[in-house]
């Protein structure tokens, strides 16, 4: 598995640190379903769960709030044939405005956490990996939130 063997199989961090491709060709390698939204159109709260909702292909019922959000992340399902099941995530450009500032970013990400806990009880893989666009600078960076 290389790349994900130094990385714990439940984990959110910023994707920064690594590089995305070879993040992504280790998960395929792993038969990990690869989930990614690039939030860089949205602002706020409502825009980012869109983005989220849409990228995942979350069913319509999706209530479109950070409880919903957990309920359809964790309904999720890894290939059913993986030989080593789990989910690899990338949340791309989270915003940094007035808008969606550091508080609603680390609800989000709260989010995943509790998921990736979840699915750590469930021995399936969920790594997260997300970066920050600081659009008050107008300079797109992966940092911790």
């Amino acid at each position: 598995m290389g790349t994900l063997s130094n990385i714990p199989p439940q984990a959110v961090l910023p994707l920064g640190a690594y590089d995305r491709d070879a993040l992504r060709r280790a998960g395929e390698r792993a038969d990990q379903r690869l989930l990614r939204v690039d939030c860089a159109n949205a602002a706020d709260k409502p825009a980012v769960l869109a983005a989220i909702a849409n990228a995942f292909a979350l069913p319509p019922h999706f209530g479109h709030n950070l409880d919903a959000l957990y309920d359809c992340v964790t309904d999720l399902q890894p290939p059913a044939d993986a030989e080593q099941p789990g989910f690899l995530v990338f949340l791309e450009n989270l915003p940094d405005t007035a808008a969606f500032g550091r508080e609603q970013r680390d609800a989000l990400l709260d989010v995943f956490r509790d998921a990736a806990d979840y699915f750590f009880e469930r021995k399936t893989a969920f790594r997260v990996f997300y970066s920050v666009c600081d659009r008050r600078g107008g300079k797109p960076h992966a940092r911790a939130s």
